[in-house]
């Protein structure tokens, strides 16, 4: 199936249903995908050809959904652009990745408009909710179009979206995902996720440029409802889940840490959860506890790359239990098993196949995997090695086929000798009452090469000494993986999806220094 199929198919079984809901508004699917036919037609009138780049510059919106859907249905690729990116960095992709036509909401309309002149690719501006002195209103540019669909040929192999990754460890590099690929997606998030009876009701309560977005697409393909939040606000988030009757979102770890530590969070009503997905960082094993408390027995992990979409494994809700009882903290602190219709092996640095239970890179490859790296030939030669994409995570598969991510190969700490991930150590401290968030980084150090370090994010009005810390840590772990220092920081950086960016807490320490990974 091409990527607007899944669209399509919802559309068929349920024309007059509601399809989307934003703020107090309703669209139906006919609505939707009259509007994405019109959009599409435009698109081709226009005269841009088959995989033609265009973007859409807006916080979550229908409308600027509606966008996406209508470039999929005109056979281009969409650019997803994250709104909460600094201007300089999404002018930096705009153009890197040759888009030729832009849909933006009005907010942004003055500072695009000062991009305008380093922009030159752009033959087409579009603002979707307003006509602006020097671009159209989407009503007005797509007025008289027709609403059935324009005749565009698909291949499977056709690239459907380009999205920049890697923007914390240089310039921006865009991942070429095909057809096949969401596909491949969506089969696999429908068979782990199943539903027995009624429609889904998705949350998009992340950035609908990221996980969520794509996240929405099987819910629509089961004629479902995706609920649109406009902007990141926990009341309305938790107030959206009872009034619409939610049965799957997404959220990142660092903002249900922020969930379940709201006073009187377990009296709200969640009883139509059916899924709640996790992913995109680590997750507390600790706090993951407190979130099937608070949640019920709904929170489902996930582990996926851009360049593997969301998808390489699952832990369903189920598997967070054993016979009734929460599940061991080993299996909870796993991914999940691998999906069917992916294979995953662990790899050493010469390529070879690890035995079960040996650590080392995790290693994918199937349909899901991505075309490569847009015009960056020699970057996909050394990511997709003989059909493997090689994620750069380090990990294991248990003696029960759960994959464990121990850490990103870049960060692992080499102190005296001997290897130490951080995300090990991050569980122990996690752990604590006291704290919010934390990362574990290596900082130089005369006599150990590197150290390891914690930078810890505490909760508010609570409190924990750095003598604590590490004696808890060596308690659990041993002096050599325990941190030598904590610094408390007020908060942590973190990349507008809501990752703590060690890059950038590293360059504190190793300024005027080479580190070795």
């Amino acid at each position: 199936m091409a990527i607007i199929d899944f669209f399509d198919r919802g559309w068929r079984i349920n024309p007059r249903g509601v399809a989307y809901i934003q703020d107090e508004r309703s669209f139906s699917f006919q609505e939707i995908g009259d509007l994405s036919c019109r959009i599409a037609n435009g698109l081709v009138a226009a005269g841009f050809r088959k995989g033609t780049k265009a973007a859409v510059w807006s916080d979550n919106d229908v409308v600027g959904w509606s966008c996406a859907l209508g470039m999929w249905r005109a056979g281009m690729t969409y650019l997803p652009v994250n709104a909460r990116n600094a201007v300089a960095e999404n002018q930096y992709i705009l153009d890197a990745f040759d888009c030729e036509a832009l849909f933006f909401s009005q907010a942004f309309a003055a500072a695009i408009e000062t991009l305008r002149p380093s922009l030159p690719k752009v033959k087409l501006w579009v603002c979707i909710d307003a006509d602006v002195p020097w671009a159209p209103s989407l009503a007005t540019w797509s007025e008289g179009q027709p609403s059935a669909p324009p005749a565009i040929d698909y291949d499977m192999h056709d690239v459907v979206t380009l999205s920049a990754t890697g923007g914390t460890t240089g310039a921006p590099k865009g991942v070429m995902n095909t057809h096949r690929a969401f596909q491949t997606y969506f089969a696999q998030f429908m068979m782990a996720f199943p539903y027995e009876s009624g429609r889904p009701v998705n949350l998009a309560a992340a950035p609908m440029t990221h996980t969520a977005g794509m996240l929405s697409l099987p819910c629509t393909a089961r004629g479902g409802t995706v609920v649109v939040l406009t902007k990141p606000d926990p009341a309305l988030l938790i107030g959206a889940i009872a009034k619409h009757r939610v049965t799957e979102l997404f959220l990142p770890p660092t903002v249900i840490y922020r969930l379940i530590d709201i006073p009187g969070i377990e009296k709200q009503d969640f009883s139509s959860l059916k899924c709640f997905l996790y992913g995109a960082a680590p997750m507390s094993v600790e706090k993951l506890k407190r979130a099937i408390e608070v949640f019920g027995p709904v929170m489902a992990g996930g582990y996926g790359q851009t360049e593997a979409p969301a998808s390489i494994s699952y832990l369903t809700p189920a598997e967070h239990f054993v016979d009734g009882a929460l599940a061991s903290d080993e299996r909870l602190s796993s991914v999940g098993r691998p999906n069917p219709l992916v294979r995953v092996e662990i790899m050493n640095d010469r390529g070879d196949i690890l035995a079960q239970g040996e650590t080392g890179e995790i290693c994918v490859r199937g349909d899901l995997v991505m075309k490569g790296y847009y015009k960056a030939p020699e970057k996909t030669a050394e990511t997709v090695i003989g059909g493997w994409l090689h994620t750069g995570d380090i990990g294991h598969l248990d003696e029960d086929g759960y994959l464990h991510i121990t850490d990103r190969k870049k960060d692992m700490i080499i102190s005296g000798g001997f290897n130490v991930y951080p995300s090990e150590v991050e569980q122990v401290i996690w752990a604590h009452p006291a704290v919010q968030d934390c990362a574990v980084i290596g900082v130089p150090d005369d006599k150990w090469g590197e150290a390891v370090k914690a930078v810890v994010e505490l909760n508010a009005g609570q409190s924990v000494s750095a003598e604590e810390l590490v004696a808890l840590c060596k308690e659990k772990l041993g002096s050599v993986k325990a941190p030598k220092s904590v610094d408390f920081v007020p908060a942590l950086p973190r990349s507008t999806v809501g990752k703590v960016l060690k890059k950038d807490l590293r360059e504190q320490y190793w300024q005027g220094l080479q580190r070795r990974i």
